[in-house]
């Protein structure tokens, strides 16, 4: 059984930093891409950063040049540096992977860690 646990969110002020944590364990032959998406009362999930096992990263529009991704090879464990951060920017993360569990590659979800930004 695959599981991918989440920490670091929190409460911060407007223009604070975080840094969120997500390690993958269990039945994990290959992984290709880590990440974390986002869901904010009332929308939709969406993108916030991905990277590969290569190191080619994808971010969402609203958070290029303010959040970081980066991943641990070796721990199977994805990181997200979240600066300057803004109110819109509150939301349940998501981590994210694609890994290979047996002998299908499928999308693997963790139960999600709260941000949010508030003076």
């Amino acid at each position: 059984q695959v599981q991918l646990v989440e920490s670091g969110g929190g409460l911060v002020q407007p223009g604070g930093s975080l840094r969120l944590s997500c390690a993958a364990s269990g039945s994990i032959f290959s992984i290709n891409a880590m990440g974390w998406y986002r869901q904010a009362p009332g929308k939709q999930r969406e993108l916030v950063a991905t990277i590969t096992s290569s190191g080619t990263t994808n971010y969402g529009e609203s958070v290029k040049e303010r959040f970081g991704i980066s991943r641990d090879n070796a721990k199977n464990t994805v990181y997200l540096q979240m600066n300057s951060l803004k109110p819109e920017d509150t939301a349940v993360y998501y981590c994210y992977m694609r890994g290979l569990s047996g002998v299908s590659w499928r999308d693997y979800w963790g139960q999600g860690t709260q941000v949010t930004v508030s003076s």
